[in-house]
């Protein structure tokens, strides 16, 4: 159920940036798609978004920015080992210089670099440019 919802939603911000909206509604919710909207606020890539109703099926008010190129979410379940992060990231990423893949580990959700710092691997959500 997670990784459709997250798909879906990012999809939307996707598509609602380049056609030039400041905002984005995403509905249903979920905590990973919360989790992943707090790595791209602290990177920069969205200004910032506001959960509402998240007892019951709920949305979201994501604020735009005007960065996002791709965002997309792995729909099948994708392991990663620590020490293969960086191969991941530039087969993923069109260059080494922008664009984080974030990923679930038994710290909690981080992006690539993050993981790498901690030097933990787990399993791939999604990436973004």
């Amino acid at each position: 159920m997670g990784r459709r919802i997250l798909n879906e939603a990012l999809r939307k911000m996707v598509n609602a940036d380049k056609r030039g909206m400041a905002t984005a509604q995403l509905q249903p919710i979920s905590n990973v798609m919360v989790g992943f909207l707090n790595i791209m606020k602290e990177r920069g890539y969205i200004k910032g978004y506001q959960v509402f109703d998240p007892q019951r099926v709920g949305k979201i008010t994501v604020e735009l920015q005007g960065r996002i190129t791709d965002c997309k979410a792995i729909m099948y379940r994708q392991d990663i080992q620590a020490h293969k992060i960086k191969d991941y990231t530039t087969r993923t990423l069109p260059t080494q210089q922008w664009g984080y893949v974030v990923i679930t580990t038994p710290n909690g959700i981080l992006d690539h670099e993050e993981a790498m710092k901690q030097n933990v691997g787990g399993q791939v959500l999604g990436f973004f440019h």
